[in-house]
């Protein structure tokens, strides 16, 4: 099963639309996860429309119509794995223990709010994935969005893709 991991795409505020690279790869996976802040109901029709499978949280910048149609946590299990994606996990110091103990029944947790990418595992196995932002790097140097493959309980080919500069 193949994955398509975003966060935090901000749109009109941060970008006016998605970029089209990461559009095609909705059109690629077979499940797209989306942590929250997405701030237009818009980009949410969107990626319903046009994803295979969406599982999505809201976020801190997102308003009353995104908080009636998203929960705050979503589970799902693919590939024989089970997955969650919250927005907001807390400071980077001990967010593996604190996550771990949160959430103790998934193995990997989709997590956003700070655009910064992530890939760690906790003590105990909870793989903590944040893909940054499609539209808004911050302090980083590209923005970003992942892919992974989920298959027979493994989650392997993690992959952070830089998205060129916006004209």
């Amino acid at each position: 099963m193949r994955l398509l991991i975003t966060s935090d795409t901000h749109v009109p505020k941060r970008a006016r639309e998605l970029p089209d690279e990461l559009l095609a790869a909705v059109g690629r996976a077979d499940a797209v996860l989306h942590a929250g802040d997405w701030v237009d109901t818009a980009t949410l029709d969107l990626l319903e429309a046009r994803a295979r499978r969406l599982i999505a949280v809201y976020g801190n910048n997102d308003g009353p119509g995104l908080r009636a149609r998203l929960p705050e946590v979503a589970r799902a299990e693919l590939g024989g794995l089970r997955f969650g994606v919250v927005h907001e996990t807390g400071a980077a110091q001990g967010r593996e223990r604190r996550c771990a103990e949160r959430f103790p029944d998934l193995d990997v947790l989709v997590f956003g709010h700070s655009h910064i990418p992530w890939d760690t595992t906790a003590e105990g196995g909870l793989r903590l994935l944040n893909p940054g932002s499609p539209t808004d790097r911050r302090r980083q140097p590209y923005c970003t969005y992942m892919t992974a493959v989920a298959a027979h309980g493994q989650l392997t080919e993690v992959g952070l893709h830089r998205l060129p500069p916006r004209p």
